[in-house]
């Protein structure tokens, strides 16, 4: 409890100590899947890493404009070991807003290295068509 008081750098905020205390209550950062976003002009590249997991142990679906990535490992038995600890999670998930534009077929995915690569299309921005507009006066 006593390192939750001490100020992190010269940029101290008071409310820091309040979200440092309730955050391993709440969230579990080292569940969250982890991910790396890029652009290009016809589409974003999504990085996610999902190391130790096999191929046929992620999902990826697409639902009402979102995408969601998810993996679950089997749980494999261990001959009369029982855990002391366990910190390697054994499912994960994560889902993105990519807009009800983007078709399943439009998607690619290839997993390589513990990395999957989604690359998903850019929706045409759209346009506002003349009887939308309000006249000013």
């Amino acid at each position: 409890m006593k390192h939750y008081l001490q100020p992190k750098n010269e940029n101290y905020d008071l409310f820091d100590v309040f979200d440092d205390f309730f955050k391993p209550m709440f969230f579990d950062e080292s569940k969250e899947l982890k991910t790396d976003i890029k652009e290009n002009e016809k589409d974003y590249e999504l990085e996610l890493a999902l190391p130790g997991y096999a191929k046929d142990e992620i999902k990826v679906s697409l639902e009402d404009g979102y995408l969601t990535v998810s993996a679950e490992r089997s749980k494999k038995e261990e001959n009369g070991k029982r855990y002391l600890r366990r910190e390697i999670s054994e499912s994960t998930s994560r889902s993105y807003y990519v807009g009800k534009d983007v078709t399943r077929e439009q998607i690619k995915a290839k997993y390589n290295n513990g990395i999957l690569c989604l690359t998903v299309p850019k929706s045409a921005p759209k346009q506002l068509k003349e009887n939308n507009i309000i006249s000013i006066e």
